[in-house]
């Protein structure tokens, strides 16, 4: 079979020599299937397919990445540029210093903020010295080439096109990249819940002035800390989640393994999915949704397995506190011996002003930090200061794991991968193949923290940080508290692939951001550092519906792909099982049909009790009462703390399906009730409204309605809209569903596929691309994969591109 899709797409190659070099957008502008060519280096083919996805075909892996990097320019090259201003340090200089930052790729506040730290990186030779590793700890040579073909292809788009959108049309900050640039910006993904958590507090670190106590010596009060960071590494409190489920062969109709995928990332900037396929003939030949600027697919499928990925609840990063010389605050003490920090003095251009300079300390642990966001703060005295390890940091070998993924042909070859490369920072990977096996692993890159370990070197900062929020505060003054090396770990201090938490074969393994506990409810996995996650805590209420909705499937079994459409939009809301009737009897019974709002407004509630309870638990775009109990369940949640929001608790033998039974009698029920009525009747939206009228996105002058909610609400199709009751209600959708992908297979060479991605391939207004599949999302319809070679032929309107350097 494979010998056959090489002669056929070998043969496909040779009879495109006549396509174009025109861009998607450009294509669709000529009525000819097929033009002349340009003359260059690196070339490769797209064929594009409805909703502007292209199937790139090259013969190796520098020209596969030169036909990524071209595509990806088509449809984001104003996104794409932003994000190689802001790994370029550069933000600053076309933006200003004050500005609010690039949110995609690093936690800073200011431009001024990101400039700093990733001019540190360039400065510090950091990316250089890791594309120099040999493989594995390093990248292989065919991740490499991918990225020089990447800029190649941005590089020969921007050469050869005039771009239309606004957002950067005749911007200077519109440049060529380098591989270099390509390969920062993969950095920049894999310190995301490391140094780049903590971009504000390395740029900010300063000695404290004077040596003998002129600064204060306060200290992060440890309780206060803790539910700080508890809060900081929450899933529910990112803008980043998912769901994923991998049905295995007991389930299903025929045998065979089926994969729901259902990411929650940002629908604005560079995190975005961007969807194709990549075919080297014998090679590769893969399909699915990749992180805009990276050259490799993220989450996808081939002919033999899919894979989806979960953000974990492993806590990427851990502290060392430092004991300080009382002489010189810039040199520390391990086991008694001074060690002197090291000086990184980093200059930023910055539009209409003098250019900063400003030093950054750096450590044998990792840089000094004076804070873990706004809400963590770890203040550098004469005494003490913190250092933050990052294992990722010396991590880039995410995409040769993902190549690893799309050459798997099943489920053991994608744990396989895994172990071989070590590359994935922040995700669980769930995975199902045509053989009827399913998989889980939490195999993320982890600083090697044990329970042992911090039991032995905790600070009394980090006793109370690690049991509560998996964050490792460690002594760093002692060199018996070094996290040591697993032996079959590609790099020091990080857990190796036999500490992971894997389950394989189980009848289905499901994760929605919890940790890997209840991956399978009647197969708990157990035993695992707390570092990785919680065992027999309180589920969320999305884990606890997707658990129940999943684990009911596999009993019911005979699924199929149509089963996995059906949940993805099944739009149920758990919490309103759990406490919808219980508010609308409680409504009922309020003296007189009223409540008082919190600004001391009497106001009548009378309709609400009806409209809650004739709503349906879902929320779908007909959907009526759900934006009732959608504002309603918001302003109880923030007014009542959340141990007194029910009153059956959660018990450990019974995660599942506790806590339950609304506490109708907190303070703050009636309050919230009230609240949300008379918000509503002040923006002129009646209490039972179909949902779609009032939460939507605005697409080419045009509402388009969203069915799906909010994650306090648990509902697995997560969408988390902007509240402006002057434009109508959640008028824009800022995270939730992006590339959504059910898959199984029928016997026959072609998986079965359907997919989405609800805010469509392109983010430039003037494209046919911009809002598509949104109106598809909107109608819960689905785009049918065209993975083999005649089904991409039959495409109506296929539109062929042979794109080159000139």
């Amino acid at each position: 079979m494979r010998r056959r899709l090489r002669r056929l797409v070998v043969t496909v190659v040779a009879l495109l020599t006549a396509a174009t070099t025109l861009p998607a957008a450009a294509a669709e502008r000529s009525g000819d299937r097929h033009e002349r060519p340009s003359h260059g280096g690196l070339s490769a083919v797209i064929r594009y397919t409805e909703y502007g996805i292209p199937h790139i075909v090259a013969k190796d892996y520098a020209n596969l990445g030169f036909g990524t990097g071209w595509a990806q320019a088509a449809d984001q090259v104003c996104t794409l540029a932003d994000g190689f201003v802001t790994v370029r340090g550069e933000r600053s200089r076309h933006f200003g210093a004050d500005a609010r930052s690039d949110p995609a790729l690093s936690s800073a506040a200011t431009n001024l903020s990101s400039d700093l730290y990733f001019r540190g990186v360039r400065r510090a030779g950091t990316v250089e010295k890791l594309l120099a590793e040999p493989a594995p700890r390093g990248p292989g040579r065919d991740s490499k080439e991918l990225m020089r073909g990447f800029a190649a292809g941005y590089n020969a788009w921007l050469e050869q096109n005039r771009i239309t959108d606004p957002a950067c049309r005749g911007a200077s900050w519109v440049r060529p990249v380098t591989s270099l640039d390509v390969a920062v910006r993969g950095f920049a993904l894999a310190v995301l819940g490391g140094q780049g958590r903590a971009v504000d507090g390395i740029t900010a670190a300063q000695p404290p002035a004077g040596s003998t106590g002129a600064a204060p010596e306060g200290k992060p009060g440890a309780d206060a800390t803790a539910r700080a960071a508890r809060e900081l590494f929450a899933a529910d409190n990112a803008d980043m989640g998912s769901n994923a489920v991998a049905f295995g062969g007991r389930t299903t109709a025929n045998g065979r393994g089926l994969l729901l995928g259902n990411p929650h990332y940002p629908w604005q900037g560079g995190r975005r999915f961007w969807q194709s396929q990549q075919t080297i003939p014998g090679r590769l030949n893969v399909a699915g949704g990749s992180l805009l600027g990276t050259t490799t697919v993220s989450i996808g499928h081939n002919a033999h397995v899919a894979w989806s990925h979960t953000v974990a609840t492993g806590v990427t990063l851990n502290l060392h506190q430092l004991t300080l010389d009382p002489a010189d605050p810039t040199v520390y003490l391990v086991d008694g011996r001074r060690e002197r920090m090291t000086k990184r003095s980093v200059t930023v251009p910055v539009k209409d002003g003098a250019p900063v300079t400003k030093t950054q300390w750096w450590t044998r642990y990792g840089p000094v930090v004076t804070s873990l966001g706004a809400s963590v703060p770890l203040p550098w005295t004469t005494t003490t200061a913190y250092a933050l390890n990052d294992p990722n940091s010396v991590n880039m070998r995410a995409s040769d794991t993902a190549l690893g993924f799309g050459k798997a042909r099943g489920t053991d070859d994608v744990l396989d991968s895994l172990r071989r490369t070590q590359g994935l920072p922040w995700t669980n990977t769930i995975a199902a193949d045509s053989r009827g096996h399913t998989l889980f692993t939490q195999s993320q890159v982890l600083p090697r923290i044990t329970d042992d370990l911090a039991e032995r070197c905790s600070t009394p900062l980090g006793r109370v940080t690690y049991p509560s929020s998996g964050l490792a505060v460690l002594d760093g003054s002692r060199g018996d508290c070094a996290l040591g090396r697993d032996r079959d770990a590609v790099q020091p201090g990080i857990f190796g692939p036999d500490r992971m938490p894997t389950l394989t074969d189980a009848p289905y393994a499901e994760n929605s951001n919890d940790s890997a506990w209840l991956t399978n409810a009647d197969r708990p996995l157990t035993g695992y550092e707390r570092v990785f996650g919680t065992v027999g805590t309180q589920r969320s209420t999305r884990t606890r519906g997707a658990i129940e909705d999943v684990a009911a499937m596999a009993d019911r079994g005979e699924l199929t792909v149509r089963d996995l459409q059906r949940q993805q939009f099944a739009n149920r809301a758990p919490v309103g099982d759990l406490a919808a009737a219980d508010a609308a009897r409680a409504c009922a019974a309020l003296p007189g049909g009223t409540a008082t709002g919190s600004d001391g407004t009497t106001v009548d509630v009378r309709e609400a009790c009806g409209v809650l309870a004739d709503w349906d638990r879902t929320v779908d775009t007909g959907s009526r009462g759900a934006l009732l109990f959608d504002r309603f369940w918001r302003g109880l949640t923030e007014a009542v703390p959340a141990g007194q929001l029910w009153k059956v608790p959660f018990s450990p033998a019974d995660p599942v399906t506790t806590p339950h039974t609304l506490n109708t009698d907190a303070p703050g029920f009636a309050t919230a009730l009230a609240d949300a009525v008379a918000e509503l009747r002040a923006a002129g939206i009646a209490l039972d409204a179909p949902l779609g009228e009032h939460q939507f996105v605005v697409r080419g002058g045009k509402r388009v309605p969203v069915g799906g909610g909010t994650e306090s609400l648990g509902i697995w199709n997560k969408i988390e809209p902007v509240w402006d009751s002057a434009r109508g209600g959640y008028s824009e959708v800022t995270t939730g569903s992006s590339y959504i992908q059910a898959v199984g297979w029928d016997g026959s060479r072609c998986p079965v596929a359907r997919t989405l991605l609800t805010y469509s391939q392109s983010s430039n207004p003037a494209s046919r691309h911009y809002a598509d599949q949104t109106r598809l999302f909107s109608g819960e319809r689905w785009v049918t994969s065209r993975f083999c070679e005649r089904d991409i032929w039959t495409s109506p309107g296929l539109r062929v591109v042979r794109v080159r350097e000139r």
